[in-house]
């Protein structure tokens, strides 16, 4: 099923989905595949293709990842908790913010029960890379990873960005048979049908507050 969704509705209407992943239903890996093929057709940052994705749907490795996944969460609040404080204690952020936490929460939770987790990689290690190199990079995986999530978004399936299971980039690295000392993980984008497919526009802060023209 692709959804009648014009250019503007895709790109404003392609959401971080966690609470709303449809665990229960099989993706089938054709429809990854033509989700995939868009996003080769990204443009590089530089002459050469650099990157690549791992597939992941074993229900072992799904369960290793998930585990991983969770210990990395289990840090990731630890490091985060005054911050999250913070924005709890502010009334006007109070709302958004612990829906974020919720959500956040419930797919760590369920991380190993999401059908398809893709991994988008770059060849080459960034530690120790210097500002240009590095932008460069991210400036090849970026683009074809959001190109792989609107493809999804248009078939009806949800995905978000996560990075978490990189506290243990070398665990996942050793489940899944990758080379950590020659590729480098960017994410893991778990991708699941969505339950619904009504996704509105998110809240923003206004444009002029973040738009600036010809100086700061």
């Amino acid at each position: 099923m692709t959804l009648d969704l014009t250019p503007d509705q895709l790109l404003t209407t392609t959401r971080s989905v966690r609470k709303r992943l449809d665990f229960t239903r099989p993706v089938p890996p054709e429809l990854i595949r033509e989700c995939l093929e868009i996003a080769v057709q990204a443009p590089t940052g530089g002459n050469s293709q650099t990157w690549s994705f791992v597939v992941v749907t074993d229900p072992a490795k799904r369960q290793a990842l998930g585990d991983i996944y969770r210990r990395g969460f289990a840090e990731y609040r630890q490091l985060t908790a005054p911050l999250a404080a913070r924005t709890l204690a502010d009334p006007a952020r109070a709302a958004t913010q612990q829906r974020v936490i919720d959500s956040s929460e419930y797919l760590a939770e369920h991380m190993h029960e999401v059908p398809v987790m893709v991994i988008p990689c770059i060849r080459g290690r960034l530690e120790n890379k210097p500002n240009r190199e590095q932008a460069g990079a991210w400036g090849s995986i970026l683009p074809a990873a959001w190109s792989f999530m609107l493809a999804a978004r248009a078939r009806a399936l949800g995905t978000v960005w996560t990075t978490i299971h990189l506290f243990y980039e070398q665990d996942a690295a050793q489940v899944l048979g990758i080379p950590y000392e020659k590729v480098t993980q960017t994410a893991l984008i778990p991708v699941a049908y969505t339950i619904g497919t009504d996704f509105a526009p998110a809240k923003r802060e206004p444009l002029d507050k973040v738009v600036h023209w010809e100086q700061w």
